[in-house]
């Protein structure tokens, strides 16, 4: 989804007069809050816009995000094989769940997933363990009991406070060098 996190970041940057980011320093904060993504890429001083910012990322980011957002080869098949051995699969995400929804659907893997805790849920953004602990609520299930699959310091974070074991995913923006100090049992990387 990157692709639409700079797209949706670059458009409220410019509209709000702010200077431009270039694209790596955007997607590592994929994962923050909104308003912590705006403050280290325009600094502190621009905090006091962060509601207008998020209103311009949401505006633009309800055009552009699912058609800039591609599904990995091979998780169709991951979760038809989770499926096939029983297991039950949530997704916790800032980014908005009818937006995954929409993602899932469009590429016929939305079957798969029993539940989706997103950004206009209820629940307080990762890194606290809210959303987290609402999906194994969901799910019926405990921390031991569950597996959480990520692609940033942020998920590794998020697991460690919610108690689970955690797998770092990484064909995110975290290198992996970044991502073993976060107590990461396993990774794997598709490049």
């Amino acid at each position: 989804s990157s692709p639409g996190v700079i797209k949706s970041i670059d458009y409220a940057l410019r509209v709000l007069g702010l200077p431009a980011a270039p694209d790596e320093a955007i997607c590592r904060t994929i994962g923050l809050s909104l308003e912590e993504a705006l403050v280290r890429l325009a600094g502190e001083e621009a905090r006091p816009l962060a509601p207008e910012f998020h209103r311009l990322f949401i505006a633009k980011a309800d055009l552009v995000m699912a058609p800039c957002t591609t599904v990995y080869d091979g998780v169709g098949d991951l979760l038809a094989a989770l499926r096939g051995r029983g297991l039950r699969v949530g997704i916790v995400s800032s980014k908005y769940r009818r937006r995954i929804e929409t993602v899932l659907g469009r590429d016929g893997l939305l079957g798969y997933v029993h539940t989706i805790v997103g950004g206009e849920d209820d629940v307080a953004l990762k890194p606290d363990p809210e959303g987290l602990q609402e999906v194994m609520r969901r799910l019926a299930t405990e921390p031991c009991a569950t597996l959480y699959v990520g692609d940033s310091i942020v998920d590794a974070q998020t697991a460690a406070r919610a108690g689970t074991p955690f797998v770092a995913v990484l064909t995110g923006t975290t290198p992996a060098e970044a991502a073993n100090p976060a107590g990461v049992a396993f990774s794997c990387s598709s490049r």
